[in-house]
């Protein structure tokens, strides 16, 4: 395919949904990846798809509530394509609130401690306040295997181990470059996450890692869990269906350490230690596995949405919330690709923004 609609450049998550969504809509496309297809952040996440956390940023808010109204339909365009089903493994969330979330006005009602107890023996409520979230988790790396097999039952072309750069040659024309060939597309849209294919122009916001470690346990028979637990250092995700059914996802560190992806024994201690504290039942629980991936971040801790110019896009950034905001992104970056207006207002994402637009430091 010498001359795609559309080329992708990176085969994560948020690079696969849109080669689908595209693909749905009758563009031939191609996906560039410098490795290996879903090998980085879209297979290290623990698989919230936490639309209504408080510490999200606001300016998430539409976003994430319109990928979360989707995410049915995403997974029954998987199943359709793959024959693989993905199954939520939860649908609600315990999570801890803070004062000031309280004071900003959200709405928010506090569960007592006798409803707590019923919802989750075991739970240390001393000095914390939780509130009931309606939100889903799933296991990413389910999620991975069923996107891959529908990817691989479409004409999407996708090429592992071929980096790629992008080269203007005009005002309307771009060139993909590989080690082997140039691509003429029509359009290019980096989706390469925290690597940062694109060169924004100096004082604008750029693409950055964000590692995370995290591990896994085996829970014990004397520890029930069927929701997540979540605070503002920790969360405890129960994977309750498939191969991993009876562990439990503990996570997870903010590092800026570049593309170091090394675990540290003394970090997952204290991750460990931080969720014994909130559920002590797992104490002497078993860890099964340990892990760190680079959260693809920003460096004011909002995606990039949107045009850079006339034939060059990017969607990016997605920080913590890359497997929540799959579906919507797609959708909303094929609606910009065909000209068309996008479901949710993207002002607050555009790639062109300045570092000093006022917008929050994560």
């Amino acid at each position: 395919m010498s001359s795609p609609d559309v080329c992708i450049a990176g085969a994560g998550i948020i690079g696969l949904s849109l080669a689908l969504e595209l693909q749905s809509r009758g563009a031939r496309v191609v996906v560039l990846e410098q490795g290996l297809p879903l090998a980085e952040a879209s297979t290290a996440a623990a698989g919230m798809l936490a639309a209504r956390d408080p510490e999200n940023p606001p300016e998430l808010q539409s976003l994430s509530e319109l990928s979360r109204a989707l995410y049915p339909r995403f997974l029954d365009h998987l199943f359709r394509l793959s024959g693989t089903t993905v199954s939520f493994q939860t649908s609600t969330t315990l999570q801890e609130v803070h004062a000031s979330h309280l004071e900003a006005d959200r709405g928010l009602t506090l569960l007592s401690n006798e409803t707590l107890s019923i919802l989750q023996p075991q739970l240390n409520t001393r000095d914390r306040r939780f509130i009931l979230l309606n939100e889903e988790s799933l296991d990413p790396r389910e999620l991975a295997q069923a996107l891959w097999a529908a990817i691989q039952a479409t004409e999407i072309e996708v090429r592992s181990h071929t980096p790629a750069h992008f080269v203007q040659t005009g005002s309307s024309k771009i060139e993909v470059h590989t080690t082997s060939e140039i691509l003429h597309p029509r359009y290019v849209v980096d989706c390469t996450g925290a690597w940062g294919l694109t060169q924004l122009p100096p004082g604008h916001v750029l693409p950055l890692p964000r590692k995370g470690q995290m591990l896994a346990i085996q829970l014990p028979p004397s520890v029930p869990l069927h929701l997540v637990l979540r605070t503002p250092d920790i969360y405890i995700v129960p994977r309750t269906t498939g191969p991993a059914a009876g562990r439990a996802v503990i996570g997870a560190t903010v590092e800026d350490v570049g593309f170091d992806k090394t675990v540290h024994p003394e970090d997952i201690a204290r991750l460990r230690s931080a969720a014994t504290e909130l559920l002590p039942g797992i104490a002497d629980a078993v860890a099964v596995e340990t892990w760190a991936g680079l959260r693809p971040g920003t460096s004011d801790g909002l995606p990039l949405l949107g045009q850079v110019t006339e034939q060059h896009f990017i969607s990016a950034g997605h920080y913590r919330n890359g497997i929540l905001l799959a579906p919507a992104t797609a959708l909303v970056m094929a609606q910009i690709l065909a000209g068309e207006r996008p479901a949710v207002d993207l002002g607050a994402f555009t790639p062109l923004r300045s570092l000093h637009s006022g917008i929050a430091q994560p």
